[in-house]
């Protein structure tokens, strides 16, 4: 058995400390449990008791945390599990690469940050690439942080236009039934996209570029027949595309253009029998030159931890039900 040590760290700040322990010391407890280890905070001092290689791990994660409480993140259940994974696995350098850059301010001035390796690997790839896929589950800011590159984009003028759309696929209910003329209709199908754009420019903004014709808003039929130069489209729940939609969306992209895929392959709405539009377009275009796939996974997610166990559980249950049919 290793022996106990006693680990000291200096803290700049009370308020760093504060933030790390979270609401009734919530943060901490994930980490003594982990580590089955002592935090204790004597002023701006934390001391860690426990056997030696376990109290250097704790150590790595407190410093991990409090370098992200440095620069202004909010400490949370996800930041402490992921930072605790990184550990794990020995990535703990990886750790100040975290909430590095500020892809964009938000309308009331709060920065959209990437909050894993798997996101910023993906904002690496938008930066770089003509037309970028992020395919992912649910919670892991495939949308957001596109959305967040293309407002970056628009207001640095390297675009004209923001396009956002999304197939109008009925997800076990029928469009008919809903109140309205066709946008009412559609319109709840591309309310996760108007969400993503209110937070970030504001409703007032929104809605003059809008009127403008500068920011587009549209079900995913409304790009046939069109170029678009200039611009910086998303296409969102592309998973629901079919084949021929996929490649009518490919094919309109413009000079001076980007276009960026987001989808979940495990979600897919089309009628039995359809095939993907994503799941096609993964293999055909795997190896084209000005194209890149970015996958992130369960635990790429930033929505409660609760969300990633759940994408977990189903995963396994998929991958038994595959096992039996096979």
């Amino acid at each position: 058995m290793s022996s106990i040590t006693e680990k000291t760290l200096e803290v700049d700040r009370m308020e760093q400390i504060i933030n790390v322990f979270g609401s009734f010391d919530e943060n901490i407890r994930i980490i003594e449990d982990k580590f089955d280890v002592k935090v204790l905070n004597r002023g701006t001092e934390l001391k860690i008791i426990g056997e030696e290689n376990k109290a250097n791990n704790a150590e790595k994660v407190l410093k991990g945390l409090l370098n992200l409480s440095a620069r202004g993140e909010s400490i949370n259940e996800q930041n402490v599990r992921y930072i605790i994974s990184l550990v794990d696995e020995g990535h703990e350098d990886k750790i100040n690469s975290l909430g590095e850059d500020c892809i964009c301010l938000t309308s009331r001035g709060k920065p959209i940050k990437t909050k894993t390796l798997g996101q910023k690997k993906y904002i690496d790839a938008i930066k770089k690439n003509v037309v970028v896929f992020g395919v992912g589950p649910a919670g892991t800011g495939k949308t957001y942080l596109a959305v967040a590159m293309a407002v970056t984009a628009f207001r640095n003028k390297e675009v004209n236009r923001i396009i956002l759309t999304r197939p109008a696929v009925e997800a076990g209910e029928k469009l008919g039934f809903l109140p309205g003329d066709l946008q009412n209709k559609v319109d709840p199908y591309l309310r996760p996209l108007y969400d993503a754009l209110y937070d970030m420019l504001g409703v007032e903004t929104y809605q003059k570029y809008l009127e403008r014709g500068m920011i587009e808003v549209a079900p995913l039929a409304y790009m046939r027949g069109r170029t678009l130069d200039d611009s910086f489209i998303i296409l969102d729940e592309a998973q629901n595309t079919t084949p021929e939609q996929m490649k009518m969306f490919l094919t309109r992209i413009g000079f001076g253009s980007k276009a960026i895929i987001t989808g979940d392959v495990t979600q897919v709405d089309l009628p039995r029998g359809k095939r993907s539009g994503l799941k096609e377009a993964i293999k055909v275009l795997k190896n084209i030159e000005g194209i890149e796939f970015s996958y992130l996974t369960d635990r790429d997610v930033v929505r409660h931890p609760l969300v990633q166990r759940i994408i977990k559980a189903y995963d396994k249950y998929d991958e038994e039900m595959e096992n039996r049919e096979r």
